[in-house]
């Protein structure tokens, strides 16, 4: 199976193939570039893979949380494609693209939207929880407990566990770039039971609140 993997919500636009479970070409620019450049790193993943458009069989996107712009405009590309070639999608959460292929057992994944915005996930046994919005609430929400590997977190978010005694160990995704992940992940998913089922999932606060009255 030929996997095509889009990401652009985690700080960078990222295309990625996987070839029966392996990842065959994978391509990554940091900074919003995907507007500019996303199908030009598309079109260069395939000639790293010596692969055509026919050879894909089955497509993935990260759908966020993540960064408004990039996340927005590679969902947009990727149902794009998989309405032109008929290829069914697979939709990955940032979180799952942060962890995988790592054996945590207590997890805090992290992804920062805007400066001290962040939304994150708590995976501990069977117990998975997931708050977005200001760093000191969203820990609030979660209540991390114990020793805790931490994936994705920038220094501030460090910086909160730290004043509240949670033994963190900060740790990097096992695979990068993201869209790697997300097609390594999305050979062992089911595909979106219809194109309209994909959305970005920007998990950030809303831009404007209502003033309490």
């Amino acid at each position: 199976m030929n996997v095509l993997a889009l990401d652009g919500a985690l700080g960078a636009f990222s295309a990625a193939i996987a070839r029966d479970g392996r990842i065959a070409a994978s391509l990554s620019e940091p900074g919003n570039v995907a507007l500019e450049r996303g199908l030009a790193i598309v079109e260069a993943t395939f000639g790293e893979a010596r692969l055509k458009h026919g050879d894909i069989d089955r497509l993935a996107v990260g759908i966020g949380p993540g960064r408004f712009t990039g996340l927005r405009i590679a969902v947009a590309y990727a149902k794009a494609l998989a309405a032109v070639w008929g290829c069914p999608l697979v939709p990955v959460l940032s979180f799952d693209i942060l962890e995988y292929g790592s054996g945590f057992t207590r997890v805090l994944s992290v992804v920062e939207g805007r400066p001290g915005v962040i939304s994150a996930r708590y995976r501990a046994a069977e117990e998975l929880r997931r708050a977005s919005g200001r760093i000191a609430d969203v820990l609030d929400a979660l209540h991390p407990e114990g020793e805790v590997d931490v994936v994705g977190a920038p220094e501030d978010v460090l910086h909160a566990l730290a004043e509240r005694a949670i033994i963190v160990r900060s740790v990097e995704p096992l695979v990068t770039p993201a869209a790697a992940a997300a097609a390594l992940a999305a050979g062992a998913r089911s595909p979106a039971k219809s194109l309209h089922e994909v959305r970005a999932d920007y998990g950030e606060l809303p831009a404007v609140t209502k003033p309490r009255r």
